[in-house]
């Protein structure tokens, strides 16, 4: 039989079936190989304490730091034995900040008789915040008695603790003596790099790197062993990518090019403005992507009201002047139906192919969703495979078996991060050879991302606003802190109304979902109660502002659980101005234009991302006057999200929010984690800060896979690329 190799051992045999079992639940760790890849998130010195003020909320987070003071209250309890409940206080100081532990109950009696002024310890635990104060509540601890070579101490490398990332059942130095166990099999690690690019670049072997990583001897070892790690992560995932992008190139296309004359010189010609200087630049790039008989894969990023429709709506004019059809994948109907009824207005007679009326050159624009009636779908699906419609425009539904092209041409995908990559794919499948794809986004990307996340695509950027577009003025509006604030931001809402303006109030939840009886029969405690409270929602926000600091405006409710003709309907009446005030979930977020919106209301503005809020400020603005878009709030100043807040109300530049909106997610994964539910492949790689490493990597590994497609030369390499690509991975790529 054979053996299995050291690192592709299972954990349970190693560290026993109890251990083995968190580390593949909470951690997704299941091999020997996995565990020594899991680095420590940061190293402390022995008797340097670490930084409290730094302590990420709603994180597992392991800290080193000394007792400061320790009390043991009693309170009355109806479930104590006695009526007297007990509570220990404890604090912990770095010097430089403090922070609050707290025990209840039965688990006091321990930490009272350990954890007594003066005391060292690491303690881990989920960071919270209680009364404004950042806590850890019952944190697990591990003293460190002195220079005493105790077991603890022992299991620290050197004079330096690496600290890993953990979770509430397997704290930090357990996973150390974990990686203590079986970091002798580092020694067979098979190596990925190519001899030449490592001595080229004067890397570590990876056994050494490993061993670095987990037990460093002084900070040299730490930068040699990352340096090393870090180009295995960027030079792996950039060979994934490379091989994606060759087979690409392999694959055969139609070459669209737009006839003289045709349908895309009448549109240009009745265009009552003039495309800006990237508009034209990016055209081009386009147009001669699509004179080439291998598919285009671009993507088209451009800040929200950059033109980025008009670039592709031209892109699709040029398809159907060759003989092709064009398709536009949209994440919502309420989109699918604004770029469907925007387009159309934009083309005026040549959308009205087949008609009486419609230009000699024109087509059929026609509109595909879930909630079509049965005739005019049958008719939809007729224009679609007769040829008789050249651009369609649609969600999901265009997806379906039954929708058939006459001849698909290019598939244009709008805000990417919408889509699956299965929903893509079935696109693209229903093209009689592959089509050409541009995929849009108005989610500014780092150049760094962009060539980790979409690297297989080209990329173009339209980095200027039209004319005609306003600033948008930016607040933070602490409602906890100073509720006035609050009542002056309706204020506002009323004067942009009692000025002809109209107004969006955003929620993160719609309101009409059903309390979970398990969760309201068990009584939250009071920590649970001040950070705990269910978002604010659409339907009760709405009728708050109509009854009390907003009546007597039309107030309107829009949210995606809404039949489509009442949404429909709903968004007719905010365009045509006979709403004041639209109090809507997120579903306003991409791609809605009314250009007499000036003002947004983001309420619990703490629960959206950071580019989630960018999209959504980019909805007021859209016309002359000012936008104004206040941030509602009620964290506390110093927390992560009201900085987080700050930063979005700083700055209208999409890619520097992009950046702060990375370095504080740290990462998540850039082979689609959120499309493939694959644990993230980054360790040790940051995409915004390795951007010299990952640029060099991506002309290493084209260099590799052009000489050696299928790595035939580089065993090594092979392996650490399936080890990568597990099959969920290998699809996303495949897909992508």
């Amino acid at each position: 039989m054979d053996l299995v190799p050291a690192l592709e051992e299972p954990l349970k045999k190693v560290l026993g079936p109890a251990t083995a079992k968190v580390m593949a639940e909470h951690l997704g760790l299941h091999t020997v190989g996995d565990l020594l890849h899991h680095y420590p998130r940061r190293y402390e010195e022995r008797g340097q304490l670490t930084h409290l003020a730094d302590l990420p909320l709603d994180e597992h987070a392991t800290v080193v730091a000394q007792v400061a003071d320790a009390r043991l209250l009693t309170f009355s309890s109806p479930k104590a034995p006695r009526g007297k409940g007990q509570r220990l206080e404890v604090t912990i100081t770095d010097g430089s900040g403090q922070l609050k532990l707290v025990f209840f109950g039965n688990g006091v009696h321990k930490p009272h008789k350990e954890l007594l002024p003066g005391t060292r310890a690491l303690f881990a635990g989920k960071v919270s915040v209680f009364n404004r104060r950042l806590q850890l509540a019952h944190p697990a601890y591990e003293l460190l008695r002195g220079d005493d070579v105790t077991e603890t101490v022992d299991t620290w490398a050197g004079a330096l603790i690496p600290l890993y990332p953990a979770t509430a059942k397997l704290e930090s130095w357990k996973i150390a003596k974990a990686v203590q166990t079986v970091l002798p099999s580092a020694q067979e690690a098979t190596d990925p790099l190519p001899e030449s690019l490592r001595a080229g670049r004067g890397l570590v072997p990876l056994p050494e790197a490993l061993l670095k990583i987990h037990r460093p001897h002084t900070k040299a070892d730490i930068e040699d062993a990352r340096s090393r790690l870090k180009w295995d992560e960027a030079f792996v995932l950039q060979v994934a990518l490379a091989r994606r992008r060759h087979a690409d190139a392999q694959l055969p296309a139609v070459a669209r090019r737009p006839k003289k004359d045709g349908l895309l010189s009448a549109f240009d010609a009745k265009l009552p403005f003039t495309l800006t200087e990237g508009q034209q630049k990016v055209s081009k790039e386009i147009f001669d992507d699509l004179a080439t008989e291998h598919p285009m894969h671009r993507l088209l990023q451009g800040e929200v009201g950059s033109g980025k429709t008009m670039v592709a709506l031209r892109a699709m004019l040029a398809v159907v002047d060759a003989g092709g059809q064009a398709a536009m994948l949209a994440p919502t109907e309420v989109l699918a139906q604004q770029h469907h009824r925007s387009i159309t207005e934009m083309m005026g007679e040549l959308a009205e192919g087949g008609m009486l009326g419609g230009a000699e050159d024109s087509t059929k624009v026609v509109l595909l969703t879930g909630s079509m009636g049965t005739a005019t779908r049958r008719q939809a699906l007729l224009d679609l495979v007769t040829g008789e419609a050249g651009l369609v425009i649609g969600t999901h539904a265009l997806i379906e078996d039954k929708v058939q092209f006459h001849d698909l041409g290019l598939v244009v995908v709008d805000e990417q991060h919408r889509f699956g990559v299965e929903q893509r794919d079935a696109l693209r499948g229903k093209g009689k050879q592959p089509p050409h794809l541009l995929v849009m986004t108005a989610t500014p990307i780092p150049r760094t991302v962009a060539m980790t996340v979409f690297g297989d695509l080209e990329t173009s950027v339209l980095d200027q606003l039209p004319a005609g577009r306003s600033p948008i003025a930016s607040h933070v509006v602490p409602a906890a802190d100073k509720p006035h604030f609050l009542s002056r931001a309706w204020e506002r809402v009323r004067e942009e109304v009692s000025n002809g303006h109209q107004a969006y109030v955003v929620c993160p939840r719609i309101g009409d979902e059903d309390e979970d009886p398990k969760k309201s029969r068990k009584k939250p405690s009071p920590e649970d109660e001040a950070e705990k409270r269910p978002p604010l929602a659409v339907l009760d926000i709405a009728g708050q502002l109509a009854e009390g600091p907003l009546q007597g405006l039309k107030v309107e409710v829009l949210h995606g659980r809404m039949p489509p003709d009442d949404k429909d309907a709903v968004m007719r009446r905010f365009a045509a101005g006979e709403t004041d005030v639209l109090v809507a979930t997120t579903v306003i977020e991409v791609g809605v234009n009314v250009p007499n919106a000036t003002a947004m209301v983001i309420m619990d503005a703490d629960r959206f991302g950071v580019s989630q809020l960018h999209q959504l400020r980019g909805r007021v603005g859209r016309g002359s006057a000012a936008g104004l878009c206040l941030l509602v709030t009620e964290m506390p100043e110093a927390s992560p999200a009201r900085q987080r807040l700050t930063a979005v109300a700083s700055t209208l530049d999409g890619f520097e929010l992009s950046r702060i909106d990375l370095e504080q997610r740290r990462e998540g994964d850039v082979l689609g984690q959120a499309q493939s539910g694959a644990r993230t492949s980054l360790r040790m790689l940051a995409v915004i800060d390795d951007e010299e490493i990952i640029a060099e990597a991506r002309e290493e590994a084209s260099a590799v896979v052009a000489a050696d497609p299928d790595l035939e030369h580089l065993p090594g390499l092979r392996t650490a690329l399936q080890a990568l690509l597990d099959e969920e991975r290998e699809q996303y790529l495949e897909k992508g």
